[in-house]
């Protein structure tokens, strides 16, 4: 298993019961899509973090969901 998979099967889960099945980060509700959305939007990763957005996520968190978007 590449380093690559353990932090996508860490961080980002599917679950057809939560969410509707679109992957979202572990142990929260929020989704990937939310998170690049922010990130296209031009917030950086300490903002996406921020008491502003979502304090409970890690740096981790957000770079899982850019490697994620890459596949």
């Amino acid at each position: 298993m590449a380093a690559q998979d353990q932090v996508l099967r860490d961080r980002i889960v599917v679950s057809r019961d939560i969410n509707h099945g679109q992957p979202r980060i572990a142990g929260t509700r929020i989704m990937v899509h939310v998170i690049l959305d922010l990130l296209a939007a031009e917030k950086s990763i300490n903002e996406v973090i921020s008491e502003d957005y979502y304090p409970d996520l890690k740096q981790e968190d957000v770079l899982a969901c850019i490697a994620y978007s890459n596949g």
